[in-house]
């Protein structure tokens, strides 16, 4: 086999320092070394080529034999695979059935998890609005009992300064070398008693507006408290709308109402 290589080295070299033939891609090349090496390249093979061609003589035979053993061996793969196919799909509808059922049990138990906590924000919710009218009509009826016992003590003050002032005025009547001075003391008490009572009546009005403006105040934090615990409980459930705005709205149109009427 070495001769073999250094004949085809010889050979590489012979072609390349052959001449070129003018206008071509064509050489001229010494015919007798190149037979030469040919011989040469020829009688360097082994004796096993002659061995690979008779096994290249009976490659079909070979082949053959092969292709019958490949045959047999895919029939048999593909019977094993069949069976271990059918094993997996009878355990992928196992689990899949094990999944489902998972999956309607915790379906189930969320469903009834959300609607207890409904349940619970609707409960809390009643107890907020009942606990917030509870709180308004405390808060009013005060309101409205001091505002009654202002009245009441403004009308006492100005019947009181009303009786004095006629009763001064009677009796500075009488006196008639003071006649003018009792009369003009008598309209400036009159005044007085007027004003005290137009004063006393501003306090109340104030007092009422400052209660009612605080109750306000704190309906309003409670109301967004309420409006917080309902987002928070519709964001966690899944739950949108859960409850009615409208009788919310209508207790507050109503507070309002009577808070103008009381202003």
């Amino acid at each position: 086999m070495y001769r073999v290589f250094e004949a085809l080295d010889e050979l590489g070299a012979i072609l390349e320092e052959a001449r070129s033939v003018p206008m071509t891609a064509g050489c001229v090349v010494p015919r007798g070394d190149v037979l030469e090496l040919l011989d040469d390249i020829r009688d360097a093979f082994p004796g096993d080529l002659d061995d690979a061609q008779d096994v290249l003589d009976q490659k079909d035979h070979l082949i053959g034999d092969a292709r019958q053993h490949a045959d047999t061996t895919v029939a048999q793969a593909n019977n094993e695979a069949d069976a271990t196919l059918s094993r997996s799909r009878a355990e992928a509808d196992r689990l899949l059935a094990d999944a489902k059922a998972q999956a309607d049990r915790m379906v189930a138990e969320a469903h009834q998890h959300a609607t207890a906590m409904v349940a619970d924000a609707r409960a809390e919710d009643e107890r907020i609005r009942r606990g917030a009218q509870r709180e308004y009509e405390a808060v009013t009826g005060r309101a409205r009992s001091e505002a009654d016992r202002m009245i009441a003590e403004g009308n006492g003050a100005y019947q009181r300064s009303v009786a004095e002032g006629i009763a001064e005025q009677q009796r500075l009547v009488s006196e008639t070398e003071i006649v003018a001075a009792a009369k003009g003391e008598s309209d400036r008490i009159i005044d007085a008693a007027h004003a005290e009572s137009d004063r006393l009546r501003g306090d109340c009005d104030v007092y009422v507006d400052t209660k009612l403006a605080q109750f306000e105040e704190i309906l309003a934090a409670t109301m967004r408290s309420v409006n917080r615990g309902r987002q928070q409980l519709r964001t966690a459930a899944g739950v949108h709308d859960y409850t009615d705005h409208g009788a919310t709205d209508g207790y507050i149109d109503e507070f309002v109402e009577h808070r103008a009427d009381a202003s």
